[in-house]
């Protein structure tokens, strides 16, 4: 798994969403683009990743496209309407791409990634995960402020475990 953290500036979504899909197509990867405020960390989208590729090969998947089982993942619900806000919009966005190889053994991520920068929305390259937006995780992932006194764990494992109740969810 690759991660590119950047600035996209989208005038048009669907178009956005067309291209990716021809680079993951073309590259043979999975590409899911986040809005950077709603990734905790790396080891978040990893989980994501992990989850969804088990709920795939079990046959317990709810989308039927790899990275919107990522994105559902990723966003600890099952509902693509509600999971659908940790993706990216029209307008500048701190962004976290994901690329990933699909399993069919004909990769490569590396095209991938500099197929992304080539997009028109591409506006550079970002350390979107160095700074974290805790009152949109906490309020996103519903992480009450109490949790996170009752605890020594960290906001991005309390992330984690929302992506893992995903499973006894289901």
């Amino acid at each position: 798994m690759e991660l590119l953290d950047c600035r996209l500036e989208i005038g048009d979504l669907d178009a956005f969403v067309a291209d990716l899909g021809e680079i993951d197509d073309r590259n043979g990867v999975t590409i899911q683009a986040f809005d950077a405020r709603y990734v905790a960390d790396r080891r978040h989208l990893e989980r994501a990743v992990e989850f969804a590729d088990r709920a795939i090969e079990r046959g317990e998947n709810v989308a039927r496209d790899r990275a919107v089982e990522i994105l559902l993942y990723a966003a600890g619900r099952r509902q693509i309407d509600r999971a659908l806000e940790m993706g990216v919009g029209e307008g500048e966005t701190r962004a976290v791409v994901l690329v990933d190889d699909d399993g069919n053994g004909d990769a490569d991520e590396a095209a991938a990634l500099d197929a992304v920068e080539r997009l028109e929305a591409f506006e550079g390259r970002a350390s979107t995960l160095e700074t974290r937006d805790t009152e949109t995780l906490c309020e996103f992932f519903e992480i009450p402020a109490a949790e996170r006194a009752a605890t020594d764990a960290s906001l991005s494992a309390l992330v984690r475990e929302r992506v893992a109740l995903l499973e006894v969810k289901k």
